[in-house]
C-alpha cells in the first residue's frame, strides 16, 4: 500500500506539463543523483553570473581580514606571546579564518524561509527528490564557485599583505581538511534546523542575521576561544559552535595536543550525527504539517 507521500508523488509526476520534469523522470537513486548534479551545475553558473556581488564580497572580506590583522599586531606589540600564542600564529589564524568563512557560507535558511513564505514548500516537500538534498546541492554549487571567486583572491591578498598562511605540516593539513568537512556539515545542519523556524515565525530576516553573527562570535571565527574566560569556554565546548571554526583553525596553526585533537574530531562527528537526526525528525514533522494543514 502506497504512503500518502508516495501517492502525492505519483499524482505530481503524472502531469509533467505543469512541473519541471527533472524532478519526475527516473525516480531511482541514479535519477535523483542526476537531479542533484544538475542543480549543482546550475548553481555554479548562477553564482558565476553575479560578478558585482563577487567583487563586493572580496572587498568586504579583505577589509575585515586586514583590520583584524592590525588589531592582533597592535595587541601583541609589546609582547612576544600571550597565553602561549604568538602574533604569527594569530595572523595565520586570521587569514585562514577569512578563507574558510567562504567555504562555510550557507543560504539554506533563506531558501527554506522563501519557500515557506511563497507557499512553494507544499510542492517542494512532495517532489520525488528530497528538497533538502536540492538545497544541499545548491549550497555545494555556491561553495565551488566561491572557492575560485573569493577564496583564492583572499588567499593571495592575505599572503601578500599579512602573512603567507602555510600549514605547519602535511599531517596537520590533512586533519584540518577532515575537521573542515565535519565543520561544514555541522554548520549546514544547524542552518537547516534554524530555517525550520520559518514554519512558526512570519519574518525570519532579522533572526537569520542575528544567528549568523552569533555563530561567528561563539565559534571562534573572530576571536579564538583561547582568550575567553575558562567558565565561558567550558560552556561553549559542550555546544556545536566551537567545532565550526575553532577546531579546524586550531589544528591548522598547531595549537592543540594529541588528546584534544582526537577528542575534538570525535565530538565533531557526534555533533554531525546528532544534528542529522534532529534535522531528519524536523523534516518529517514539516512534511506531516504540510499534509495536514495543506501548506
Amino acid at each position: 500500500m502506497l504512503s500518502i507521500k508516495e501517492k502525492l508523488n505519483k499524482y505530481i509526476c503524472r502531469d509533467k506539463g505543469k512541473l519541471n520534469t527533472n524532478f519526475c523522470k527516473d525516480k531511482g537513486n541514479k535519477g535523483k543523483l542526476t537531479t542533484y548534479l544538475y542543480v549543482y551545475k546550475v548553481q555554479i553558473l548562477k553564482s558565476l553570473a553575479y560578478k558585482f556581488d563577487v567583487y563586493g564580497n572580496i572587498i568586504m572580506q579583505t577589509i575585515i581580514m586586514i583590520a583584524t590583522a592590525f588589531f592582533w599586531k597592535a595587541l601583541f606589540k609589546n609582547a612576544e606571546s600571550m597565553g602561549g600564542v604568538s602574533v604569527d600564529t594569530m595572523l595565520t589564524y586570521t587569514v585562514i579564518s577569512s578563507m574558510i568563512s567562504v567555504v562555510l557560507i550557507t543560504n539554506v535558511e533563506w531558501r527554506i524561509t522563501e519557500s515557506v513564505q511563497t507557499g512553494a514548500i507544499a510542492i517542494d516537500l512532495m517532489r520525488p527528490v528530497n528538497i533538502f538534498g536540492v538545497f544541499f546541492a545548491e549550497n555545494l554549487g555556491s561553495v565551488t564557485a566561491l572557492f575560485f571567486q573569493n577564496l583564492l583572491p583572499i588567499f593571495i591578498i592575505g599572503s601578500l599583505f599579512i602573512k603567507l598562511p602555510a600549514p605547519r605540516s602535511a599531517f596537520e593539513f590533512m586533519f584540518f581538511l577532515i575537521s573542515l568537512v565535519l565543520a561544514f556539515f555541522i554548520n549546514w545542519y544547524l542552518s537547516v534546523i534554524f530555517g525550520m523556524f520559518s514554519f512558526k515565525v512570519i519574518e525570519m530576516s532579522a533572526l537569520i542575521q542575528v544567528k549568523k553573527h552569533l555563530v561567528r562570535l561563539l565559534s571562534g571565527s573572530m576571536i579564538p576561544l583561547w582568550f575567553f574566560p575558562n567558565w565561558l569556554r567550558g560552556v561553549l565546548e559542550i555546544l556545536p559552535f566551537p567545532y565550526i571554526y575553532q577546531l579546524p583553525l586550531s589544528i591548522y596553526v598547531g595549537h592543540y595536543t594529541s588528546e584534544s585533537l582526537v577528542r575534538g574530531l570525535i565530538i565533531q562527528t557526534l555533533w554531525v550525527m546528532a544534528l542529522f537526526l534532529i534535522e531528519t525528525r524536523l523534516e518529517k514533522q514539516a512534511i506531516k504539517h504540510v499534509m495536514v494543514q495543506g501548506g
